[in-house]
């Protein structure tokens, strides 16, 4: 058994989510970025400490056993078969959608996103010159759905060159079944649009839902598709700075490499790739049993919500770690409900307006934390909403 309600101090640790401005308020409990407050399994700890005792830290690449446990770890958790060859490591899943989107577009095309959406992928765009074109979800009783009609519209209308597509979906814990992803992929499929799948809470899957890889959806989705996956979510290493992005297209594949290669973006260090083979070869327990704690840190909010502070409502969330709560009932615009947040209830975190379109009267919680923090945090924000 791992001990997920144990309190571990993180300030004065060059953490962003503990030592940045916001936090220096002693009363302020940081539920923002999505990294998580357990520490990883002991043979990671393991792994990266023997490491280190070797004192030599010169250059590093991954090994053959690196690349099997990527394997591995795919084809047992997610039966997804994946070739040593697809895989081409990055420093992280951000950069390497920047990387896509430099690789497989040019100036001026118009990509695709799914709005509200995890903020870095219009930046990913916009920085490289790109263009927006939103699809908006609809919430349909406690639950997100894609318009397909609307989909396919804005393909043709913006000639859109890219989908990235989010899955398990940030921030609303959208898991896509794989009839969706289905419609998602043959329209992109017969408009020639590529689809960079960001996959890294791939992991966090909760009962009835399952994560289906977008290649494993029908065969010839591979022709034209990226999946980014990384152990940082998984395992909390996101430090490391370790992504394994997979790409069954040598065409696309070779694209990619050469834009990493122009970009000087280099290869995970040593650390990074001892950590993410150690994770994927001794994690399976330990990640089992992270999804029970987490599902009942979701319970705990949701019920806390329902007996104590009814007029919020929790969107459940299917997969990832964080839980998107409707607050537009209180009635507040978007300044004085991140008002409310931080300086009432002395929380901070992730505001729903930077999600974009349709995120406005929302905020997104991380409940990756010991259960005695997050009854702290909901607390706070039930003392701050009743006064």
């Amino acid at each position: 058994m791992y001990d997920f309600d144990k309190v571990i101090e993180r300030k004065g640790t060059n953490s962003i989510k503990y030592d940045r401005e916001k936090a220096q308020d002693p009363r302020i409990i940081p539920m923002w970025v999505a990294d998580m407050d357990f520490e990883t399994l002991p043979e990671v700890k393991e792994a990266l400490v023997r490491r280190a005792s070797h004192g030599v830290f010169g250059y590093a690449a991954p090994t053959e056993s690196y690349y099997q446990a990527v394997i591995n770890w795919m084809e047992t958790r997610h039966q997804f078969h994946v070739e040593k060859d697809w895989i081409v490591t990055t420093s992280g899943v951000v950069g390497a959608l920047k990387l896509a989107v430099r690789a497989l577009t040019q100036k001026d095309d118009a990509i695709l996103v799914m709005k509200p959406v995890y903020y870095p992928f219009d930046a990913s765009i916009q920085l490289n010159g790109r263009r927006v074109i939103e699809c908006p979800l609809i919430l349909k009783e406690n639950h997100y759905e894609c318009d397909f009609d609307i989909f396919e519209k804005q393909i043709i209308d913006h000639d859109v060159k890219m989908f990235i597509l989010c899955n398990p979906h940030n921030p609303i814990g959208k898991v896509w079944t794989k009839e969706e992803l289905y419609q998602i992929g043959k329209i992109c499929q017969k408009h020639h649009v590529y689809v960079v799948s960001d996959e890294i809470h791939m992991d966090f899957i909760y009962s009835g839902h399952q994560h289906i890889p977008f290649y494993n959806v029908d065969p010839a989705f591979g022709d034209f598709s990226i999946i980014c996956s990384a152990p940082s979510k998984t395992f909390n290493l996101a430090a490391l700075q370790t992504s394994n992005i997979i790409i069954k297209n040598k065409d696309m594949r070779e694209k990619f490499q050469d834009e990493k290669n122009a970009s000087g973006m280099s290869d995970p260090n040593i650390f990074g790739l001892e950590a993410c083979e150690a994770a994927y070869t001794f994690g399976a327990k330990w990640v089992d049993e992270l999804l029970v704690y987490l599902a009942d840190n979701i319970q705990y909010m949701k019920d806390f919500f329902k007996e104590r502070l009814p007029q919020l409502k929790v969107i459940s969330p299917e997969g990832l770690y964080l839980v998107w709560v409707d607050m537009r009932s209180l009635g507040l615009n978007k300044d004085e409900l991140e008002t409310l947040m931080l300086e009432k209830a002395h929380l901070w975190l992730d505001e729903g307006y930077i999600f974009g379109t349709g995120g406005d009267g929302f905020e997104r919680f991380n409940v990756a934390c010991p259960r005695s923090v997050l009854k702290q945090a909901l607390e706070q924000l039930e003392k701050a909403i009743k006064e």
